[in-house]
């Protein structure tokens, strides 16, 4: 079968600097791939290569003939005069899909079809630009950092969305749920080579790392041989034969694999001495509202403790950023106030980031704060170490903050905020734009840390690893303490809606029971009725055990099993709906 995309031996560079070297890879019919890389190994520059944004050095890229391609940028840029409507349907306004387009962008909480794109924040110019890429309906769907800006509701439904029907998909995102859950390839883009994982993310984990300590151990031998070689070759200066020539040919060859080096795991970064008192903050009964309607808190009192580390999440608007600004004593609340203990130092990563000198080197912003950072027990970690740690190469460390990508920016970032040593970090949106590298040593350095933290974000990979329990933002005002991570909070939330269908439920229950107590015979009209019910319960039932049983047997044709597998749920709920009514029907007769 051809495939949608073949990409030969493709190599780009930026001047001195190569992103990547002869890489191979296709996207087939139906394939969902997803691409990692650390940042500024050159994810986003290959999408924009291949949706033709930007140029390359050499290699092939060939589509299937006729292939409609859509293309979600990291940064999208809209027409400011142009409305929502036109930006997600290039200006065709026909009924049908202005109806499409409605249900798509309520979904990602876009409400007004008619407003200028000039008037929506970055964050939801991007998700019109997704909506445009879904609605356009391509044969092949590009998409760079799909989940930034969407909130936990609009990353579910995105990946509803994606994992129906049979769509073609190469996407990057540090997102490791979606990953998991909805790509079934994935390419990691490392030391200028692409590999390639049959399998979703947890699958790729386990590879990476057998490819990892393969090589590990090919470059151990190499190393050892290499020795040997070595004492041969300085033995021998004389002019050499054919056969020591081959010999010393093949000497450089292996001089190449033993001088190779993976990247080694970090140490864990454990501070000891970061102090912080037994009065933390405390939030004494704070209201804030924007205008009437929007009720951001309504008389929240919480005592924060020492050493906790709480996650913020809840649907974008529904006032979790304005929270933390509160706290930071950047926003006033209308009632109440806010009580924070002295010995407590923040340190804040923003959503905006910090704006830096393009000029300045990257080592010199660290310094500029602190030349290092006691660690305690006599130990420091100097501004060096620290970037080390966060994967800046002594190389990047002197290069100038122009040539960083945008990920490497918010690595950036977030070291200024280390390196002032607060002992109660506040993270707004961290992950956003890291490479999943980053995010891991992230995830470490947090589990370490001995002060506090409060994490807002949608990240729920990062979240379940790093929080111990949630400030749930429901809107209004409706905030819910919860004790536990946010895979659990869900399993929570979702036995919460089952009890709430049963209790709706409960009124015709009721009124079942008052008819009883009424009437205590069946019509004629029920008892046959209740008769047919029987019959029919009794045939769905062997339906059922049929279809089972064909399942099972392993001499089913792919089609049969596909049919087989439709009908399956709906002889559930024909089941359940007519059980239900015979219940009914009994209590009454009995």
């Amino acid at each position: 079968m051809t495939p949608y995309l073949d990409v030969q031996h493709l190599s780009k560079s930026f001047g001195a600097l190569q992103l990547f070297t002869d890489i191979s890879f296709s996207v087939g019919e139906g394939q969902r791939v997803g691409l990692i890389a650390k940042n500024g190994a050159g994810k986003s520059t290959l999408l924009s290569i291949l949706a033709g944004k930007e140029g390359y050095d050499s290699g092939d890229i060939v589509f299937r003939r006729d292939l409609k391609i859509g293309f979600l940028e990291q940064s999208p840029r809209f027409d400011p005069e142009e409305t929502v409507l036109d930006a997600c349907f290039n200006h065709q306004g026909e009924e049908e899909k202005v109806l499409k387009a409605k249900q798509v962008l309520t979904q990602l909480k876009i409400r007004d079809l008619q407003q200028p794109m000039g008037q929506l924040s970055g964050g939801q110019q991007k998700r019109v630009a997704l909506a445009n890429v879904l609605l356009t309906e391509p044969d092949l769907i590009i998409m760079d950092e799909p989940t930034n800006h969407l909130d936990l509701e609009m990353i579910e439904w995105l990946e509803g969305y994606l994992q129906r029907g049979n769509r073609t998909l190469l996407m990057v995102t540090h997102d490791r749920f979606f990953l998991d859950r909805v790509c079934s390839v994935i390419l990691e883009l490392d030391d200028h080579t692409i590999y390639t994982y049959r399998g979703n993310y947890a699958y790729y984990l386990e590879k990476r790392q057998e490819r990892i300590d393969n090589r590990r151990a090919e470059i151990a031998r190499a190393n050892n041989l290499y020795r040997t070689e070595l004492e041969w070759m300085r033995r021998m200066p004389q002019a050499r034969g054919h056969k020591a020539r081959y010999r010393e040919e093949a000497f450089y060859e292996l001089e190449k694999v033993a001088k190779q080096r993976i990247e080694q795991r970090q140490l864990r970064l454990k501070a000891s001495n970061v102090y912080i008192g037994s009065k933390i903050f405390e939030c004494q009964y704070i209201s804030k509202r924007f205008g009437p309607e929007a009720v951001i808190l309504k008389d929240f009192y919480y005592n924060f403790a020492r050493f906790e580390k709480m996650g913020i999440v809840g649907n974008n608007g529904t006032g979790k950023s304005t929270f933390i600004k509160m706290l930071l004593g950047l926003t006033q609340p209308d009632e109440g106030r806010i009580v924070i203990g002295d010995t407590v130092k923040f340190g804040y990563f923003s959503q905006e980031g910090l704006q830096f000198d393009e000029q300045q080197k990257v080592i010199d912003v660290i310094t500029d704060i602190a030349d290092y950072v006691d660690l305690g027990s006599g130990r420091k970690l100097s501004a060096s170490q620290l970037l080390q740690y966060f994967l800046f190469t002594p190389e990047q460390q002197y290069n100038y903050v122009y040539k960083l990508s945008g990920g490497e920016r918010r690595k950036l970032y977030l070291c200024t905020v280390l390196m002032r040593s607060p002992n109660f970090l506040v993270l707004d949106e961290p992950t956003n734009d890291l490479d999943i590298v980053t995010l891991q040593i992230l995830e470490e350095y947090l589990q370490d840390f001995p002060g506090c933290v409060i994490v807002v974000s949608h990240d729920r990979y990062f979240m379940d690893k790093v929080v111990d329990h949630l400030l749930v933002f429901r809107g209004q005002g409706d905030i819910k303490d919860f004790p536990g991570n946010y895979t659990q909070y869900r399993e929570w939330a979702s036995m919460e809606e089952n009890k709430e269908v049963k209790e709706a439920k409960a009124p015709k229950d009721a009124k079942a029971s008052y008819r009883r107590d009424d009437r205590r015979r069946l019509s004629y009209k029920e008892k046959r009725e209740m008769e047919q019910l029987e019959k029919d319960i009794a045939t769905l039932e062997a339906e059922q055990k049929q279809i089972e049983e064909a399942l099972c047997g392993g001499t089913t044709s792919v089609e049969e099993i596909t049919a087989m597998s439709k009908r399956l749920p709906q002889l559930k709920d024909e089941l359940d709906e007519k059980s239900m009514r015979w219940l009914e029907l009994s209590e009454i007769g009995s």
